[in-house]
């Protein structure tokens, strides 16, 4: 279950197309499947069992989707500054040596984490449908990428990145460093810059979420993206 190259070259640009898929959900046009947004659907189930009023519902969708969008934000930028964010971004698959240093002593694919706990804040935003389309459809995306890169790192690297394989799990955090910190230094500033727009989306959601209006958060959502494609283009190259 390995990407291809050219798979992993246009990897954003094929999360990109499942994203703008899920927001539209075209089928809906056809089978009339979804009126509201996934937002909406959740706080109406919270609401239906119980639990709290629509709004207290609404409000507490919103407030765990921010911290969501900002754990995902952490992890990615965190994981870029060791990794670095020209290679984050590359085209092509790099291994020039394994890095045990910040995130990536608890998880193999801390960006990949990221991208997924992101995936699910973003689905708030879309059609029922288009949210399970994302969500599903990036998930196994992603399974193919991470397959795709470990036969690389493991090719390429031989023993030294089967052991440390063997004792730091891929996807779900050890709950304690599994190995030794190496002398990595991390890239703050890159990283930073490299992730834009991820801190993008957190903002989007902490200022405009409050307006209860998907569509604003949407727009920040495009604008983040915009600036953050802007920024990338000045960034250094790997």
């Amino acid at each position: 279950m390995k990407a291809s190259p050219l798979e992993f070259r246009f990897r954003f640009l094929i999360l990109a197309i499942i994203y703008l898929l899920g927001f539209v959900a075209p089928w809906n046009y056809a089978l009339h499947l979804d009126t509201i947004r996934t937002w909406q659907l959740l706080a109406a189930w919270v609401y239906r069992a119980g639990w709290m009023s629509f709004s207290g519902a609404t409000i507490a969708i919103l407030v765990l989707g921010i911290v969501v969008a900002s754990v995902a934000a952490l992890l990615r930028t965190w994981g870029s500054a060791y990794l670095r964010s020209s290679i984050v971004h590359s085209g092509g698959l790099h291994g020039d040596g394994v890095v045990v240093a910040g995130p990536y002593r608890w998880v193999r694919n801390p960006l990949y984490l990221g991208t997924f706990l992101h995936t699910l804040v973003l689905a708030l935003l879309m059609p029922p449908s288009g949210a399970v389309f994302c969500i599903v459809g990036v998930g196994l995306f992603q399974l193919r990428l991470i397959g795709a890169e470990e036969a690389f790192l493991s090719a390429r690297l031989g023993e030294a990145y089967l052991a440390y394989r063997a004792r730091v799990p891929g996807l779900l955090p050890a709950l304690r460093p599994r190995m030794a910190a190496s002398t990595v230094r991390p890239a703050w500033l890159s990283a930073i810059l490299g992730e834009v727009y991820m801190w993008g989306v957190v903002a989007s959601f902490a200022v405009a979420g409050w307006r209860y209006n998907s569509q604003l958060i949407i727009q920040g959502v495009i604008i983040s993206l915009g600036v953050s494609l802007v920024v990338r283009a000045f960034l250094p190259k790997t």
